[in-house]
């Protein structure tokens, strides 16, 4: 099957996305798990795939939505388990929301380790006594960044064995 242009820029703007999506998961300055969906979209609409390109649209989106969903569950069931209080991860959140804006790329991981330290310290009252909350804190978000990793790596592999099925 030859490529006319609409495929060959579906195919190509698709790849792009996929691999700024990785990359954004990484480094959490872009929606990376979307993007990457949206590439997969973008392809299946604009190439012409046959109904291959349906099925490997709505695995991606499967994939997508079951790491959207663990992504906030499991590590999420850890904090709860470590004894983490939602107040100190609402001040986490908002002191990565500031952190985002105050120091490019790696601001919104500062900035919520440094609010979940400061509302355990302010809560439990000692500096020491804060630092189990944080860690776990800083493990829970490590692990939703795996998590997001991993789907989004799931979304590429899968787009690549569907081009080369459709191709």
């Amino acid at each position: 099957m030859e490529l006319n242009d609409t495929d060959t820029l579906a195919t190509v703007l698709c790849g792009a996305a996929i691999v700024i999506g990785i990359f954004g998961v990484i480094v959490p300055v872009l929606p990376g798990l979307l993007l990457c969906w949206a590439g997969v979209a973008v392809w299946a609409v604009f190439s012409d795939g046959g109904a291959a390109r349906w099925v490997v649209l709505a695995v991606v989106t499967l994939l997508a939505g079951a790491a959207l969903i663990v992504k906030y569950a499991w590590p999420g069931r850890n904090l709860k388990r470590s004894g983490v209080p939602n107040s100190s991860l609402v001040a986490g959140g908002l002191l990565g929301l500031v952190g985002f804006f105050v120091i490019p790329v790696v601001g919104v991981a500062i900035g919520f380790i440094l609010g979940v330290f400061l509302a355990e310290r302010l809560r439990l009252g000692d500096w020491r006594a804060a630092r189990p909350s944080t860690t776990a804190a800083l493990k829970a978000a490590g692990l939703a960044m795996l998590i997001e990793l991993a789907a989004a790596l799931s979304i590429g592999v899968t787009w690549l064995i569907g081009l080369l099925a459709t191709g």
